[in-house]
């Protein structure tokens, strides 16, 4: 019996254009794969994964693309549209109310949520799911996706969201296998709990059990006086928008903040585990 061929890779509309106007631009500006890889810090097969679509790549490949070609921002633009292409199924709602929050309460039991993650606590994260090596692209392109959206937080050309987060004590005793990288996560966690609009808070295991143990939750707090939450596991998660459900999630988490030590007892706290290493 003759082997079926795979069927091409489907892709959504947003990243079907930046793929076919990366290769547009290039064939315009009469350069070979071979001859823009010698002109930048990219490799040939990168360069080519991104013009068939196998990889997205980041916003600083589209912004860099964008000034060899003088095409103003037009790949960055399309590059914004393909990443939220990217979040196709149980993430695209949520995606599409993340930027619009206000104000973001997130708990955490488990993992250092994504928003104050460093690339290398990401990248040891993503790769601990089972895998092979064909799919490494596709990991790297999550570790890319997830880095760019951490912008929420630095504003761009709006106002940075107000992040409320609240760690459980079991993701700050859970480290990276590299001591100096887990030394790097903790600074980074103090560094983002000095900005203004962030608080990082600290729930102890002498807090006991509660109800929200079975997984991360974030609530938006969105413009017009509307909220939404997100429950999320490990392999799954899910949009709440109907209002009772976000309130009693609120109020979980309230909860939460109640028995948390204080921000600044919070910060010394994670400040005495990156001294004790």
């Amino acid at each position: 019996m003759a082997s079926r061929k795979p069927e091409p890779r489907r892709l959504a509309p947003a990243r079907l254009q930046y793929m076919e106007e990366l290769a547009r631009l290039r064939e315009e500006s009469g350069m070979s794969l071979g001859q823009l890889s010698e002109v930048s810090k990219y490799d040939r097969s990168y360069l080519h994964k991104l013009e068939r679509g196998e990889r997205l790549g980041d916003l600083e490949t589209a912004r860099w693309l964008d000034e060899v070609y003088g095409s103003k921002r037009s790949l960055q633009n399309l590059w914004r549209l393909a990443k939220d292409d990217a979040y196709l199924g149980r993430y695209q709602r949520f995606m599409a109310l993340e930027p619009m929050a206000k104000v973001m309460q997130i708990y955490v039991p488990q993992t250092i949520p994504g928003l104050l993650q460093t690339e290398e606590y990401a990248g040891e994260l993503l790769w601990s799911t089972p895998h092979h090596p064909d799919e490494e692209d596709g990991l790297e392109e999550q570790l890319a996706l997830r880095m760019a959206r951490q912008q929420i937080l630095r504003g761009g050309e709006s106002v940075p969201a107000h992040l409320r987060v609240i760690l459980d004590e079991a993701v700050l005793r859970r480290p990276l296998k590299g001591r100096e990288a887990w030394k790097r996560q903790l600074q980074r966690l103090l560094d983002e709990a000095e900005l203004p609009h962030v608080t990082v808070q600290v729930l102890p295991f002498a807090a006991g059990v509660n109800d929200l143990l079975g997984g991360a939750v974030t609530v938006l707090w969105l413009p017009d006086g509307e909220e939404a939450a997100y429950l999320e596991g490990s392999k799954s998660g899910e949009v709440i928008e109907e209002p009772e459900e976000v309130e009693r999630l609120k109020l979980s988490y309230d909860r939460l903040r109640d028995l948390a030590l204080s921000p600044q007892d919070s910060v010394e706290f994670i400040r005495s585990l990156l001294k004790d290493g």
